[in-house]
């Protein structure tokens, strides 16, 4: 029986070690946990910063990647990380990225036409689509509730009576409906607003990107899922900004270029938009000097939103059925289209 060598390259339980190698008794997986950085908290796939191997664990590790077919993860989830991978396994066939973003980190890494063609990425596309949708509706949520008027008012100590909107009967504008576009609507749904969507290719459940400008205009909440791609980069411009109801509330969980930040700034200040819920910037980490870490109608997250407790026993459950598929000689779930890097 041929064996595939299989290496883990990012933290990772023991107890998932052992539910990828019971996927199949073909491969041979190799994890040492003592050749990888240790996780700062649950799920962390870069590690501890300061963690440095010896030279002889540099040298272990460089034999370990160099023999494989499979991996899971790369170094320090980073592009030099898996442009260094892939040039150090020429072997090497499928690569499992934990990221649902891992396209950007595909295209950073700059390997050329050769090295995109050896190798198979999937991305983690659907496992974060639980926490991102959850705190896509926590943004329309407080920003509909008047979040910041009620720590305002506890912090200055003032009972004032006053009401609040709803989300039943509110427009959410979902752009981008892969698993988490999908899911913000479900869960939008369950609030009772009605949800209009925008996809790359239209279809009976969403408009095409031509129509964005109408439906912005209809919206109450937008949400933007979107990867970021040469089709996305921009795509929430000044303009479709402007056309946006007046008191509205946009969200961002897929990638901060995808929005004009500026436009987003000058909208958030002079009260077009009610607020913002962002974890994405178009620059990260966000300058100190950026206005948005200031405005009081502006929720932001350090682009952790995805983060979960359950984060790698989801993305062990995605890289199990891979690897079934992979084996088997089947179509991998969630791959990259390098042509697109999405």
């Amino acid at each position: 029986m041929e064996r595939v060598p299989l290496v883990i390259a990012t933290p990772l339980e023991d107890e998932l070690v052992e539910r990828v190698r019971a996927v199949d008794d073909r491969l041979d997986v190799h994890f040492e946990a003592d050749l990888l950085p240790p996780p700062r908290y649950p799920s962390d796939h870069a590690g501890e910063l300061s963690f440095e191997r010896s030279v002889e664990q540099e040298e272990r590790f460089k034999q370990l990647v160099a023999a494989a077919e499979v991996a899971l993860g790369f170094p320090r989830e980073s592009a030099a990380g898996l442009a260094w991978l892939v040039r150090t396994a020429p072997n090497l066939r499928f690569v499992q990225c934990m990221y649902a973003g891992a396209g950007q980190q595909l295209r950073a890494a700059r390997l050329d036409h050769e090295e995109l063609e050896r190798v198979a990425f999937a991305s983690g596309s659907g496992v974060h689509a639980t926490p991102l949708a959850e705190w896509s509706i926590f943004g329309i949520l407080a920003l509909t509730k008047d979040l910041p008027r009620l720590l305002r008012d506890k912090r200055e100590r003032r009972w004032d009576h006053y009401p609040t909107g709803e989300l039943r009967g509110k427009t959410v504008l979902v752009l981008g409906l892969g698993e988490i576009g999908r899911e913000v609507a479900r869960l939008a749904g369950a609030f009772g607003m009605r949800v209009t969507a925008i996809k790359r290719r239209a279809d009976a459940n969403a408009a095409g990107a031509e129509q964005l400008d109408e439906l912005a205009a209809e919206a109450d909440a937008v949400v933007v899922t979107l990867p970021l791609t040469d089709e996305t980069r921009g795509m929430v411009s000044r303009e479709t900004i402007a056309r946006m109801r007046d008191g509205a509330i946009l969200v961002n969980v897929g990638r901060g270029a995808v929005v004009d930040e500026q436009a987003l700034i000058e909208a958030l200040r002079s009260g077009k938009l009610a607020g913002a819920a962002l974890d994405v910037f178009a620059e990260e980490p966000l300058p100190e000097g950026s206005p948005l870490w200031e405005l009081d109608n502006v929720i932001l997250s350090p682009h952790t939103a995805a983060l979960s407790v359950h984060e790698n026993e989801r993305l062990v459950e995605l890289f199990a059925e891979n690897l079934r598929r992979y084996l088997s000689g089947g179509e991998l779930l969630s791959r990259i289209d390098t042509s697109l890097f999405y």
